[in-house]
């Protein structure tokens, strides 16, 4: 038997329990990965507590989507990988348990620089960010605002916007504006004002949005005189058809990507910092810290 994280009905972090199940084994075409981490994100609890939010997900279902671990088991047909290499990767729904069986275009090799905290931590967050930043194409001569830029999605983000040539300007508590600085990001505060303090700080205009808060940010951006196509939400899609503007989210997920992106913060050419890991006995804490937002990075469960 193995451990796994589930929830049998939708809810706050209270629905979580940890279960035993069966030891998964990898078949034909499959990998075994023993997970040393795997990441949180607000899909997950937006997915638990909502049966409207993703009305496909069947109950009892698992919790997280994204991990790092060691091969353990390598299944007849796989070529490439082998028993004690060290990934991160993928899996829907899986990720927080003792074991994950993929299929190996899911995983991508972990860089001996990166920790497993932060590997953990990568693969939808990343996927995420690159897409949605991908969508407003930005480029030398763009100002591009960003909310929740501390946010584990709007740092990435962020810094990608940054690595293609654009300036940016990111919402975030006040808290977290000194960290935002040192990546280059100009850091405004959330609440009133908002509108007034985004002018003050780039007073030739703001040209693209990135969106991970909501309406509110999709408002500023077109009062801002911003084209809707420019403006990218991952958080409120019925803007796409109210506003005209873009929701391009996580998809698409591809390995050479992941190999991509783990690269890149392994060489600090990004910067993912953890805020918080906690043990996989400790879940219903984790999400009860990540329910509470305004985190700079990411919580990232350890195992076993």
């Amino acid at each position: 038997m193995s451990r796994a994280v589930q929830f049998s009905r939708n809810g706050g972090p209270e629905v979580l329990d940890i279960v035993e199940v069966d030891e998964p084994h990898a078949g034909r075409g499959e990998v075994r990965v023993s997970v040393r981490a795997a990441g949180l994100n607000a899909f997950d609890f937006k997915v638990r507590q909502d049966a409207a939010y993703l009305p496909s997900k069947k109950l009892p279902s698992g919790q997280g989507n994204e991990f790092a671990g060691v091969v353990d088991e390598v299944g007849d047909g796989v070529d490439g990988v082998s028993i004690g290499d060290e990934v991160l990767g993928w899996v829907s729904f899986a990720a927080q348990a003792d074991y994950v069986v993929v299929p190996p275009t899911q995983l991508a090799a972990k860089p001996a620089a990166l920790d497993w905290a932060t590997a953990g931590g990568i693969g939808l967050v990343g996927n995420t960010a690159k897409r949605a930043t991908d969508a407003i194409a930005p480029g030398p001569g763009d100002t591009v605002l960003v909310s929740a830029a501390a946010g584990g999605v709007g740092l990435l983000e962020s810094q990608l916007a940054i690595r293609a040539g654009a300036t940016v300007i990111g919402t975030a508590s006040e808290a977290n504006h000194e960290f935002l600085r040192g990546l280059g990001v100009i850091p405004v505060a959330y609440g009133p004002g908002l509108a007034d303090r985004v002018r003050a700080a780039a007073p030739n205009g703001i040209t693209a949005v990135l969106d991970s808060a909501g309406e509110e940010t999709v408002l500023l951006g077109l009062e801002l005189g911003v084209d809707p196509k420019r403006i990218n939400t991952i958080v409120y899609s019925p803007g796409v058809e109210k506003y005209g503007i873009q929701s391009v989210g996580g998809g698409g997920k591809t390995s050479a990507e992941l190999a991509e992106l783990a690269s890149l913060v392994a060489s600090g050419e990004l910067v993912l910092p953890i805020a918080a890991t906690y043990r996989l006995s400790e879940v219903r804490e984790a999400y009860t810290r990540l329910e509470s937002r305004h985190l700079l990075g990411k919580i990232v469960m350890l195992l076993p």
